[in-house]
């Protein structure tokens, strides 16, 4: 499992999500459309030569688990510290959030505008493609979701997390975490998430609900120029 975690998002797009992904036997990405992230086979020395024929001129992508400098050709935008935490804890006794709906193709727009007024990570209009995504909604609105994203062995990311601003403080992105959790776990997979290092409240919460920290790596916004 170590292995898989460590370079998650190149195991996650040479593996179970080859068909959602472009590139070579060093450099991946997500297909444009989906989540905007690319992965390397060597995070230390990343071949973005490689990459470079499958991206866009000023197209920003985010890259984990690389600290080096920018090669000629490519800019860095953004760089922050993410922590990798992984599920600890026992199954959910129960399904925590029963009514939840299950999101599909007609549900994407609105989960893409909740995802830019929110920004739990990057989000594309197909992200909810990659993994079950449940969302709560009130009069039409789509107040809270959460999904799938990465995953590489028994290991699938808990991902898109967010609630609208009118409706928080109901627990309702906790609940549906707890839901996915549960639903992977049945499946004998283990949960993980990615949290932004300066989010310490969610960080917390994280740890409150069973979470623990893997590992803090880097995250950069990058864009070929």
């Amino acid at each position: 499992m170590n292995q898989l975690l460590d370079n998650i998002t190149w195991f996650t797009l040479t593996g179970p999500h080859a068909v959602y992904a472009s590139g070579t036997k060093d450099a991946r990405r997500y297909a444009a459309g989906f989540s905007p992230i690319v992965g390397f086979a060597d995070p230390a020395r990343p071949d973005f030569a490689a990459l470079a024929p499958y991206c866009q001129p000023d197209e920003h992508l985010y890259c984990p688990d690389w600290t080096g400098e920018a090669p000629a050709g490519w800019r860095i935008h953004d760089e922050k510290s993410l922590f990798r935490m992984v599920w600890e804890e026992a199954m959910p006794e129960a399904d925590e959030f029963p009514d939840a709906i299950r999101l599909g193709p007609q549900h994407a727009a609105q989960a893409l505008e909740l995802a830019q007024l929110t920004n739990p990570g990057p989000f594309g209009p197909r992200t909810i493609e990659l993994g079950e995504y449940f969302g709560w909604f009130e009069d039409g609105r789509l107040a809270a979701m959460a999904g799938e994203r990465m995953h590489a062995g028994t290991l699938r990311e808990v991902s898109g997390i967010c609630t609208h601003p009118d409706f928080r403080g109901r627990g309702l992105a906790r609940r549906l975490t707890l839901k996915l959790i549960r639903r992977e776990m049945q499946r004998s997979e283990t949960p993980f998430l990615h949290v932004m290092g300066d989010n310490a409240s969610a960080r917390r919460l994280y740890r409150k609900m069973g979470f623990r920290d893997y590992c803090e790596t880097t995250l950069r916004v990058i864009s070929p120029c």
